[in-house]
């Protein structure tokens, strides 16, 4: 069992596509279409922070609510990730990488809402001593 947020690796991946998303949106044509860029941004933030404030919840009824915020959010942003690639602000490559990065994130996600779902101990986390 996961002792801190840190350490699931659905939050690792997270973490490091929210960095490709970053990466992306530094690009001069991609900044320059600011709704989708403050979209992309905001979504990569979104996903990591519902998968950290989720962790916090004392139960596991608690914690699949914002994992499936999370997923909704990663799908979110694999459908702004093709319209990036329609207006070509990345490449196919950038886009087909990404998109499934937060796939496996959005059935990563998946996995671990159904283990809460089956679980659902009413506290989750121990006090710290």
């Amino acid at each position: 069992m996961a002792k801190t947020v840190d350490e699931l690796l659905v939050y690792q991946k997270a973490r490091d596509a929210a960095a490709n998303i970053s990466k992306l949106l530094e690009r001069f044509g991609l900044a320059r279409d600011r709704v989708l860029a403050d979209q992309l941004n905001k979504g990569s933030v979104r996903v990591l922070s519902d998968i950290a404030e989720g962790f916090e919840q004392k139960t596991d009824k608690g914690f699949a609510k914002y994992l499936y915020d999370a997923e909704g959010g990663a799908q979110e942003l694999r459908t702004q990730l093709d319209v990036a690639l329609t207006r070509k602000h990345i490449s196919v490559t950038e886009s087909e990488g990404l998109r499934s990065a937060y796939l496996e994130i959005a059935k990563m996600l998946g996995g671990l809402i159904s283990y809460l779902e089956t679980e659902n101990r009413s506290h989750r986390r121990r006090p710290e001593r």
